[in-house]
């Protein structure tokens, strides 16, 4: 456990406000978790703006990990696309689906529908992101 104890924290749907992000045509909304457990981990939910049709090209991070000690997405709305390090093929997820993304695993967005919404819960809530030039080669068992 933490040594500074958590503060109660409400997000509430009507007070809700989204803001631009990492890409142009998606924006995101705080659930203000990161001041209440100071700095251990962020929660937002991530959605495709209003005005952006048909499947999103998702190429602008290109391959890159997240050196963060948890990532977890759950899908609220419609489908995404992704590679990961270690799996075979593209994988895609839809409403209802849960991932966890193991600390560091080297990843890429795909595509998306135009109506995704994700909650998006990773720790700490700032952490860096690195570009890599392609996927690790697949440990063999």
């Amino acid at each position: 456990m933490s040594k500074e104890k958590q503060k109660f924290s409400a997000s509430y749907a009507k007070d809700g406000v989204y803001k631009n992000g990492l890409r142009d045509f998606l924006e995101y909304r705080d659930l203000g978790i990161e001041n209440a457990t100071h700095g251990q981990f962020r929660a937002h939910v991530v959605r495709v703006k209003k005005g952006h049709t048909g499947d999103q090209d998702m190429h602008t991070t290109g391959l890159h990990p997240h050196l963060c000690d948890f990532q977890m997405f759950y899908v609220l709305k419609g489908w995404v696309r992704f590679i990961y390090e270690g799996q075979d093929g593209e994988l895609t997820f839809r409403s209802g689906d849960c991932v966890l993304q193991p600390a560091g695993i080297v990843h890429n967005e795909i595509a998306c529908s135009d109506d995704l919404e994700i909650l998006e819960v990773y720790s700490p809530a700032v952490h860096e992101t690195r570009a890599v030039a392609q996927m690790p080669a697949k440990e063999l068992a």
